[in-house]
């Protein structure tokens, strides 16, 4: 267990977090320092964990500064330029496990994903059994604040469509937002997964699904970011829709192992 952030129980005495969170930036000054706060306030302790992609905009210099108003809390690995989004999750993931955390969670830094939702995820796992909790937006319904109706509308069905070709039994398959047990984490096989932009996320969810792992949903609420640049694209959406025929081509000729009774 990582011996880096430490919790007050009600009666006082310290207890070490079991949780991390992993937030890729980009050109995120605007949100960087805030979104990390918001994360040191939750009633439960996680770690805070940045991948910078060498921001020009000085983000790395205000999580610096972060690390120093949280020592020990706070976490960046720099990387020289945009490595892809999926690279930037697995480089996390790779810390996280050497740290000894038996939470993992992915979160964006735009305030799209509420911080305070980490507690839902995180709780999905320890009293619901869930090995992934994902932070859906179309388990009940479509619950997306200020986006485009055509995004909206492009996002819903795609998620639909992959459901369709997977068959895996997730309504959110593109979603980002998601807690794993570290358990997962050491089973899939990390440096085989290929997709580095949006479809990373559905091949991550597809890969622990064909594993045996329990997938549970938690539905939140998405708003669409107010400060900073959206990151999305035609070409990382595209990759979403055409890749998943690979990947569920893919899987015809793999053997997976079964975690479901383990």
């Amino acid at each position: 267990m990582p011996a880096s952030i430490l919790e007050k129980t009600p009666g006082g005495t310290d207890c070490r977090a079991d949780a991390c969170v992993i937030i890729p930036m980009y050109n995120e000054c605007e949100n960087a320092s805030a979104i990390i706060d918001a994360v040191m306030e939750l009633p439960v302790a996680f770690d805070v964990l940045v991948i910078d992609d060498a921001s020009p905009d000085g983000t790395a210099d205000i999580v610096r500064e972060k690390m120093k108003q949280y020592p020990g809390r706070v976490d960046m690995i720099e990387r020289q330029g945009k490595l892809g989004l999926g690279t930037a999750y697995i480089t996390g993931f790779k810390h996280c496990l050497k740290a000894g955390y038996e939470f993992i969670c992915e979160m964006d830094a735009d305030f799209s994903h509420n911080p305070k939702d980490l507690l839902k995820l995180r709780s999905a796992c320890i009293d619901d059994g869930a090995d992934l909790a994902v932070g859906s937006r179309y388990v009940s319904g479509v619950n997306v604040v200020n986006w485009p109706m055509g995004r909206v509308l492009m996002s819903f069905y795609a998620s639909k469509y992959v459901r369709l070709i997977t068959r895996m039994p997730v309504h959110d398959t593109t979603a980002g937002f998601v807690c794993y047990r570290r358990r997962v984490l050491e089973a899939l096989p990390l440096d085989k997964i290929k997709f580095k932009g949006y479809a990373f996320q559905i091949e991550m969810k597809f890969t622990a699904f064909k594993y045996g792992f329990k997938v549970v949903e938690v539905p939140i609420i998405f708003i669409n970011r107010v400060l900073g640049t959206s990151k999305m694209s035609s070409g990382i959406f595209g990759e979403a829709v055409f890749g998943v025929i690979r990947l569920k081509w893919n899987s015809f000729f793999t053997k997976f192992p079964d975690y479901s009774k383990q």
